[in-house]
């Protein structure tokens, strides 16, 4: 039989008051409507909980031994609430925020943790570390709020960025590469040489890192696909490719066996601290304010414009 959290509300009340009238009063309810309720409940239950009469109102035996039950799981309902509620709570103070690298750069992340919480100083920051499958660092699924990306962006008018860094390209490559002893080296040496890519899911920025606009319509040969900075590492000094890398990113494959150099011929690379564009929570636009401050730079229009980080 299912019986309605209600119908135990209503049974405990009378029980309680042993009174319908104070009962109802008690439950804002019209004393004839408690009366219909606990009569539906009695025969759903097949037993009388009360004993009625002109002059006071009394518990069954089988009343009586529900009562103690009834008023537990009420008890532990509430408790459910409460937690619920705490948690609710607890979500909307917390600002999840993805990243498929450390996006460090000269303090970057506390900079902005620092503007953020001037403004909203009781909010929660979860970094999120997010595989490079993903170009948007969790903002697609939802498992993001904001997230620092590489741009350009998949499905570029879902989501609004202001840039927070830009910086040239290097390309890493095996210390025994035949081009690691040159200085600097011109992309049009690298066309022929296989290129470590990012997964298909990545989209447009697969591409950028595979600088198909430079290549003159010339396709890439994939040595290997990589999706982590190890991965990158361990095809890079085995020998399976070269990769295109932001500068600021350097440490994280120029390891034993591995060298980076400055390559011409590339547009320079461009992080951003990105949000859904239909996404106005004052958490998501707080923190966006604070990139943007940080940045000193207007927040990029997309294909379909939304507001402005500080809503202006």
């Amino acid at each position: 039989m299912d019986v309605h959290g209600r119908d135990l509300r209503y049974f405990v009340a009378v029980a309680e008051e042993l009174h319908f009238t104070r009962a109802a009063e008690r439950l804002f309810v019209s004393q004839p409507a408690l009366s219909k309720q606990i009569r539906m409940l009695e025969r759903t239950l097949g037993a009388p909980l009360f004993e009625r009469d002109r002059r006071e109102v009394r518990l069954t035996v089988a009343g009586a031994a529900l009562l103690p039950h009834a008023q537990r799981v009420l008890a532990a309902w509430e408790t459910g609430q409460e937690a619920l509620e705490r948690a609710k709570a607890a979500q909307r103070a917390t600002l999840t925020i993805g990243m498929s690298t450390s996006p460090g750069r000269g303090s970057m992340l506390p900079a902005i943790r620092s503007r953020f919480t001037a403004e909203h100083p009781t909010a929660n920051l979860t970094l999120r570390q997010v595989s490079w499958d993903d170009a948007t660092a969790g903002l697609a699924d939802g498992s993001s709020d904001v997230a620092f990306v590489w741009l350009p962006l998949p499905d570029a008018g879902r989501y609004r960025w202001v840039v927070m860094a830009e910086e040239p390209c290097l390309v890493a490559m095996a210390e025994v590469h035949p081009l690691a002893g040159k200085d600097v080296i011109d992309f049009t040496d690298l066309l022929d040489e296989p290129f470590l890519a990012l997964p298909p899911s990545a989209g447009p920025l697969r591409d950028y890192w595979l600088a198909l606009d430079a290549r003159a319509g010339r396709p890439p040969v994939i040595g290997a696909e990589i999706s982590s900075p190890d991965e990158t590492y361990e095809a890079l000094v085995g020998g399976q490719g070269v990769c295109l890398l932001a500068s600021g990113n350097a440490p994280l494959v120029a390891r034993s066996g591995v060298i980076t150099r400055p390559v011409h011929g590339v547009s320079p690379c461009r992080l951003a601290l990105a949000w859904r564009a239909d996404d106005h929570r004052p958490l998501v636009l707080g923190y966006a304010r604070a990139a943007r401050r940080l940045s000193e730079r207007p927040a990029e229009p997309d294909a379909e414009p939304g507001p402005k980080p500080d809503g202006a």
